[in-house]
């Protein structure tokens, strides 16, 4: 399906995992040349950040066919709009943990254990001047600290120009509580840095699972009121 030219959008069936295991596989010559659409979610940000490290390609952070029948009609209309090249906008209201400010970049990112499990490799993206989004689901909280704490310590989260925080949904904690949500977590992790950070925002292993750009510029908002987040013409 990456060679031939009739086929103008892969959308993955669904996650789960082994993308890892065959993505080296993959002859994207054909690809850089000729790109087409890629769709999905979850284990599926493997290929969403090669492509975004070795071809700045966009592709498509969206609903896929095993979610469609649970999906909401909001989430897939706005997959449909980015497939077609209709505007993708999306407002918000804030949720309790948040950073305001404005920031611009391209956007990346994806489910947090499939990029902490990519870090160091071709496939990883710059992540520098970007705009992070990030999701996850069934980790534990001491889980998410750790990965966290590693992209900071390995310098990944000190000069983005936003950070979106996604859902982080049936989360799993000890019978001893680690004593803070997903948000809060993150929001601890990068309390030193001035980029925006929203949370809540409407993607992610969730039924409202609304699409994303990645590889293309947007400019995020976030005030005490309202996140926006609004994709910018290509220059």
């Amino acid at each position: 399906m990456v060679d031939d030219p009739d086929v103008k959008a892969i959308i993955a069936a669904r996650g789960g995992y082994g993308t890892v295991r065959i993505i080296d596989q993959i002859d994207f010559s054909y690809f850089a040349e000729n790109p087409k659409w890629v769709i999905g979610f979850s284990d599926i940000t493997v290929l969403h950040s090669h492509i975004q490290a070795l071809f700045a390609v966009p592709t498509l952070h969206a609903q896929m066919p095993l979610n469609i029948p649970d999906a909401t009609k909001p989430s897939l209309e706005s997959l449909r709009k980015a497939l077609f090249g209709e505007t993708l906008a999306y407002q918000y209201y804030s949720q309790p943990h948040k950073r305001n400010g404005v920031g611009e970049g391209v956007l990346t990112g994806g489910n947090l254990a499939i990029l902490v499990s990519i870090a160091g490799s071709v496939s990883e993206p710059d992540y520098a001047g970007k705009i992070l989004f990030i999701e996850d689901v069934g980790e534990y909280y001491y889980s998410i600290d750790r990965m966290m704490r590693m992209l900071k310590r390995a310098g990944r989260l000190k000069d983005l120009a936003g950070l979106i925080v996604g859902g982080f949904t049936a989360m799993k904690d000890n019978q001893v509580s680690f004593g803070q949500t997903a948000e809060e977590i993150i929001l601890e992790i990068v309390k030193e840095y001035t980029y925006p950070v929203a949370t809540g925002f409407p993607a992610g292993h969730i039924e409202n699972n609304h699409a994303l750009i990645f590889g293309k510029k947007v400019t995020l908002e976030v005030s005490d009121q309202k996140v926006d987040l609004s994709y910018q013409p290509f220059s």
